[in-house]
């Protein structure tokens, strides 16, 4: 890789970029350096499935090398998973201070515990001299008000991190409207921290408008957007490829990723559900992608399922992202 290109790294999308999605994808597709794991919550009382670390175990991850992300708000708990982390190879660990979803956020979890900068300042006190690796932030602009921001960047100089993930919404906001520029730079400009950027890049254009703006930022995080396009990292940093065979590798692709869960999920239900799930990104960037795409979406069973795709990629659709 030419050491000017940038650092893409792929987001967690919870039910989607799990260790199955990653291997097949870098199999198939390059462009990726890394990827930010969904996200493991801590469980009280210190107590942990082995099942749950299964996704960040480094050895099944050799293709695509993944950090590991906590999603907790007591310090004694978070401590105790980052060590068995730390057992298990991984020299960095993030704090998941980001998830909108509410019944999250209620429990003062992701993006909620940002209405108490004063509890993450006690918990990093806490967690950051207790663990025996470095610590990244994921976060947004806050969980109500792009205020907060303000406020939380002053917590976090307090302290050593690593790096801050900033995705530039607040948690209410969800993934509505567009991602505030202007206040990912005022944050930026704010810090001592080094920062990656993440929200809405989809395509070339909305990359280099983030790139031309923020001429600090190096890393790079996508993650709907490479849902959408596969394709997206290798034109990013333009690698050469025939565009003549772009359907037939996401066929390939599509197929892998099929037998590749058919072999851990039970029932073709969840089989087909978790399949489907990925025609919601991947469908719109088709052209004419609204009757085909909606028979996939209706498949009842894993033969019609498996017709359905088989009849779409037969019709040669245009795949224009």
């Amino acid at each position: 890789m030419d050491k000017k290109d940038p650092i893409l790294i792929l987001a967690p999308l919870q039910g989607f970029t799990d260790v199955t999605f990653r291997n097949v994808y870098a199999k198939h597709f390059s462009g990726l350096d890394a990827a930010l794991a969904p996200f493991i919550s801590t469980m009280g009382q210190q107590r942990l499935k082995p099942s749950r670390l299964r996704d960040v175990d480094p050895c099944l991850n050799q293709l695509l090398p993944v950090t590991p992300q906590i999603l907790g708000n007591a310090a004694e708990d978070f401590v105790f998973l980052a060590r068995r982390l730390a057992d298990m190879g991984h020299n960095l660990v993030n704090w998941n201070l980001g998830c909108p979803h509410s019944k999250i956020a209620k429990k003062e979890r992701g993006s909620g515990l940002l209405l108490f900068p004063e509890k993450i300042d006690a918990l990093l006190d806490r967690i950051i001299p207790d663990i025996p690796m470095a610590l990244s932030v994921k976060i947004r602009l806050g969980r109500k008000s792009r205020e907060e921001i303000h406020g939380l960047i002053k917590v976090f100089d307090r302290h050593d991190l690593d790096h801050i993930i900033l995705h530039p919404r607040t948690g209410i906001q969800m993934y509505q409207g567009t991602a505030d520029h202007d206040a990912f730079g005022a944050a930026m400009a704010q810090s001592r921290h080094t920062f990656v950027y993440n929200g809405d890049i989809t395509d070339i254009r909305s990359f280099n408008k983030v790139k031309n703006r923020f001429n600090g930022i190096s890393r790079f995080m996508i993650g709907r957007g490479i849902l959408s396009n596969p394709f997206l990292p290798e034109d990013i940093k333009s690698v050469l490829g025939d565009p003549d065979k772009r359907l037939a590798r996401l066929q390939a692709f599509h197929d892998d990723l099929l037998a590749a869960y058919s072999s851990i999920i039970s029932g073709p239900g969840h089989l087909t559900g978790r399949m489907k799930g990925f025609w919601n990104y991947l469908g719109p960037s088709f052209k004419n992608h609204k009757k085909p795409v909606k028979a996939i979406l209706k498949s009842t069973s894993m033969p019609a399922y498996t017709d359905n795709v088989a009849q779409f990629f037969a019709a040669q659709p245009v795949f224009a992202p």
